[in-house]
């Protein structure tokens, strides 16, 4: 009983530990953006577009902030964001008129 218990103890910290390190809605996370200046990812812009947290984590992205090297060469072949935002289902990274919309000086 003593060892069910230790582990059903650890699977919801577990599961917690995981949450607490998402973007929910309404805030924010800052990422390194090179030249361009820092990006944001909004929580809240995505959750109102109707998209929940598993849609990305861990389909796309891990857990732990910083597990994904990103360069913009992957998200406009499609790979992290670009996933998503590749003109069709959300705005296009690779066309320079929507650079600020992620990032900012």
């Amino acid at each position: 009983m003593r060892i069910l218990t230790a582990v059903l103890a650890i699977m919801i910290a577990v599961v917690f530990v995981g949450s607490a390190m998402a973007v929910p809605p309404g805030k924010t996370a800052e990422f390194k953006g090179g030249a361009l200046g820092k990006v944001t990812f909004d929580g809240k812009t995505h959750a109102d577009k109707g998209l929940k947290c598993n849609d990305c984590h861990t389909k796309i992205f891990q857990m732990k902030q910083g597990s994904a090297k990103m360069k913009m060469a992957d998200i406009n072949a499609g790979k992290f964001c670009g996933e998503c935002h590749n003109g069709t289902k959300a705005f296009k990274t690779s066309d320079a008129a929507n650079c600020t919309k992620c990032h900012k000086k």
